[in-house]
């Protein structure tokens, strides 16, 4: 059984050939880009989601059940670069990063969960999934986690990237099922997110990471009171900043274009992409 389900993509553009050609692994065709939304109406929504049904639901689950549906409808953009060969991924996964606080003072690391199917799930499935999660993770009881932090622990720092490369040779270029190796099936997903307005932060700006093959990483900002003008007229308004990068090798404006409009409509009209709370 393989890691990833795939189907290879044909007829590729001239263009994305040699787009392919002139890059090689994530690092050098990193394309950053900023979207700005505003958020009374994704706010109210979560109050009145909270108050319905008493599960504490963050931006980061709706950011994570919106891109779930984006992906979804800009399926070019939920693929993986294989060789010189773009594949497109037949599932959708979204990895949310989980800081967790070693023993020791001072001490914490970075972590996180892989939410698979996220376009078939509720809000409310994906606030439960992800809450059951992060607290494994926090409290050291996910047992495939554990085991793989538990190798990079021991590893000798010299031996850290041969390993992650290999690893990644074997996991995407070749496809083999990782839970030979004690890691589990599509260990990070189609999209990364990390929440950096946790640390007061509006923008910033993630690293692809090349082992993993993500090709797109969303940082989230803090919500910020600023002054917004609706039809002409200066008032208070929340806003908050979501921050990309993504691979140029597979992704570029065109799929970029279509997940803005996509985003904006998901968190500026809540009520009508969520779900119901009638």
């Amino acid at each position: 059984m393989p890691n990833l389900r795939l189907k290879l993509k044909r007829d590729l553009s001239p263009f994305r050939k040699m787009a392919i050609g002139t890059w090689n692994a994530p690092g050098d065709p990193s394309v950053y880009g900023t979207l700005e939304l505003r958020m009374e109406a994704a706010l109210e929504y979560l109050a009145r989601f909270r108050e319905k049904t008493g599960r504490k639901a963050t931006i980061t689950h709706l950011l994570a059940r919106a891109m779930g549906s984006i992906l979804k409808e800009t399926p070019d953009a939920n693929a993986i670069l294989r060789g010189h060969k773009i594949y497109l991924r037949q599932d959708i996964g979204i990895f949310v990063q989980v800081a967790i606080t070693e023993d020791g003072e001072g001490k914490a690391d970075l972590s996180g969960v892989t939410l698979h199917d996220v376009d078939k799930k509720s809000l409310a499935e994906i606030c439960d999934e992800m809450t059951m999660r992060a607290k494994e993770v926090r409290a050291h009881k996910d047992a495939e986690l554990e085991r793989s932090r538990s190798l990079f622990h021991r590893l000798p720092y010299r031996l850290v990237g041969p390993v992650l490369d290999a690893m990644s040779f074997l996991f995407y270029t070749l496809n083999l099922d990782p839970r030979f190796a004690g890691v589990p099936k599509d260990a990070f997903g189609s999209v990364m997110i990390t929440n950096v307005g946790t640390l007061g932060l509006d923008t910033a700006y993630a690293p692809l990471v090349p082992f993993s093959r993500v090709p797109i990483l969303l940082t989230v900002g803090a919500v910020k009171d600023q002054p917004v003008v609706d039809d002409g007229v200066v008032k208070p308004g929340k806003v908050m900043k979501i921050n990309v990068t993504f691979d140029h090798r597979f992704i570029d404006g065109v799929h970029g274009a279509a997940m803005s409009k996509a985003m904006r409509a998901w968190m500026e009209r809540p009520f009508e992409h969520f779900d119901k709370l009638d």
